[in-house]
């Protein structure tokens, strides 16, 4: 595992688990980390992870609305 070292001005109030959370939750959104590895990462189950990560504005669920709404168009047709 690589280790990253950052230095943030005094003013931005953010203790080291913190800052790690914002990072490793944006490593996943992108799709750069899955959910284990995230989740091992900040030290929490899976479950804990996937349930914290909404409050950082993050969604286990990486779909844009036109992908969306292009998968409810399939399952429309299909049950037809």
């Amino acid at each position: 595992m690589k280790t990253i070292t950052i230095d943030l001005p005094d003013s931005v109030e953010l203790d080291e688990q913190e800052a790690k959370i914002y990072l490793v939750s944006r490593l996943f959104e992108v799709g750069i980390l899955s959910l284990a590895q995230a989740a091992e990462m900040v030290e929490m189950s899976k479950r804990e992870f996937m349930e914290m990560i909404g409050d950082y504005g993050v969604s286990l669920f990486n779909y844009s609305p036109e992908e969306l709404i292009k998968d409810l168009e399939n399952v429309r047709s299909r049950n037809r």
